[in-house]
């Protein structure tokens, strides 16, 4: 299924490298967000600009051990909270019920909860022992505009990178 383009500028679900030179490149994501800010603080057309990552890489952050007491205690946690939703959708549907039906709800759903995390926990235990968090970073980060704006965006990013910033503009 294809979205269809408006006249509006490009399709931000456009799956293609965007069209253009590179004007920097910076080795951090928040360094070529503030050169972005940069430029449009200069009233440069920002929806022309496009930060391309380079050299992506898969970084998994270990945060802590997996015990059975942590996966008790999460699934509960998240069954409660489904036991608070489905409850609050009964009272809503049948304003007679009183607040009790939510309190057992938020019971059920934490003891399941728990249970369904306990049986995951002990199912997958010899493979994974541990919590963690995945990300995708980038070695480096381009800023790319079309060919016909970059002297503009180089002149504006050089006298920014005089005062005090980061990057290394091509």
């Amino acid at each position: 299924m294809s979205i269809p383009q408006t006249g509006r500028g490009r399709n931000p679900f456009d799956a293609q490298l965007p069209d253009g030179e590179t004007v920097a490149i910076f080795e951090s994501y928040q360094d070529a967000q503030k050169a972005v800010a940069v430029l449009g603080q200069s009233d440069f057309p920002v929806r022309a600009v496009a930060i391309v990552g380079s050299d992506l890489r898969s970084v998994e952050r270990v945060t802590g051990k997996m015990t059975y007491g942590r996966a008790a205690g999460s699934g509960a946690l998240s069954g409660g909270w489904m036991g608070i939703f489905l409850g609050l959708i009964l009272v809503i549907m049948n304003p007679t019920l009183n607040l009790g039906i939510v309190a057992a709800a938020v019971f059920l759903g934490a003891g399941f909860g728990m249970l369904f995390s306990l049986f995951t926990f002990s199912a997958r235990r010899r493979r994974k022992d541990f919590t963690s968090v995945m990300q995708i970073v980038a070695a480096s980060y381009s800023l790319v505009v079309p060919a016909e704006m970059v002297g503009r965006a180089r002149k504006l990013l050089s006298a920014a990178l005089e005062n005090g910033g980061t990057g290394t503009t091509n």
